[in-house]
């Protein structure tokens, strides 16, 4: 089985993090986004994935590079940005005949593919998109399904706050609805390609499931991710809380909270408070400095007696000695100042 993955979001909602790595190479406790998304894959027997992508495949290279075991990697540069659609098209050549999966690269999920790719060969399906149930969906569209779970129809985001069925990111697709589509051309797959399914009689059916399911897209979804992880709620991964890499140097007088991820070579200092937070590689909190609901950038640097609540720091940001923050972003390598 093979998997096209799409990796060309440009993760603007998470700058400063982005502006210094790609979205889905982004540390997610202890390795990156796309090792858990491969890792998942691998766990129901793909054997091969095709990354997809605008960016040079630079961009990722170390990554790949240091990626060892199933699934093996192909690499597709997009001319252009293709969106979800053309993307995958642009992957056809790679993919051969059979059913593939196809899904975002910047979702946790611990999503049952076995039982899904047993559902898309049951209903004969030429598409099967998974579904997540959601209690308030206004911001999600709608997917609408029979009895039998064939969709019948793809809904507006709703105005009120009603609970329904929405499109989860990832899909088991027959390389022969794709053909007839231009591989140069920007496609939505949501948009364009499944409505043009449904209306010609072809089969797509939707697959349930209760599983977990999370998009990675904000500050806020990122440290949820990782509270997640540490608290088990994701089948197929464990993780000790809180997570303190190895090689991280935390003195016995700080205080580190449950839910805290502290990655490589990063360093607490004595008396720091860190709650609710990651502290990425090489990342400092120094003597004192209370460090709650935040995302400390790679080296970056929290000074002594410092307080930064709801903060995202980018990689190198600087925050003074004895400065207070709440609900700020600090971009690359900028020391931040009083408001």
């Amino acid at each position: 089985m093979k998997a096209v993955v799409l990796v060309g979001g440009f993760g603007t909602r998470l700058r400063p993090l982005t502006e210094t790595v790609k979205k889905e190479l982004l540390p997610l406790v202890d390795r990156p986004i796309l090792d858990h998304v491969l890792d998942h894959l691998a766990r129901h027997g793909v054997h091969e994935v095709i990354l997809s992508s605008p960016y040079l495949e630079a961009a990722f290279h170390p990554f790949i590079e240091a990626r060892q075991g199933d699934p093996a990697i192909t690499w597709i540069t997009e001319a252009a940005p293709l969106g979800t659609g053309g993307a995958i098209v642009n992957a056809l050549g790679a993919v051969g005949n059979d059913p593939f999966f196809a899904l975002n690269g910047d979702i946790l999920t611990d999503l049952d593919l076995t039982g899904m790719l047993a559902s898309h060969r049951e209903h004969e399906a030429v598409v099967t998109i998974s579904l997540h149930h959601v209690d308030d969906a206004r911001a999600f569209g709608l997917v609408a399904t029979d009895e039998r779970g064939r969709v019948v129809e793809f809904l507006e985001k709703p105005l009120d706050p009603i609970p329904g069925d929405v499109n989860a990111g990832t899909y088991i697709l027959d390389p022969a609805v794709l053909r007839p589509w231009r591989a140069d051309s920007e496609i939505s797959i949501e948009r364009e390609i499944f409505p043009s399914v449904i209306a010609s009689g072809g089969p797509v059916f939707g697959f349930l499931a209760d599983a977990y399911w999370l998009d990675l897209g904000t500050p806020e979804k990122y440290l949820q991710a990782h509270f997640d992880l540490l608290d088990g709620k994701v089948h197929g991964v464990a993780y000790e809380a809180p997570w303190i890499a190895p090689t991280a140097v935390v003195d016995p007088e700080a205080r580190i909270g449950r839910w805290v991820a502290v990655g490589a070579e990063a360093r607490a200092a004595s008396g720091a408070q860190v709650d609710d937070s990651v502290v990425h590689p090489g990342a400092s909190v120094g003597d004192g400095a209370r460090v709650l609901r935040t995302i400390v950038g790679p080296g970056a640097h929290v000074g002594a007696g410092s307080s930064v609540e709801d903060c995202v720091l980018g990689a190198g940001a600087r925050i003074p000695d004895a400065l207070s923050l709440s609900g700020q972003r600090i971009s690359t390598d900028t020391e931040a100042h009083p408001a």
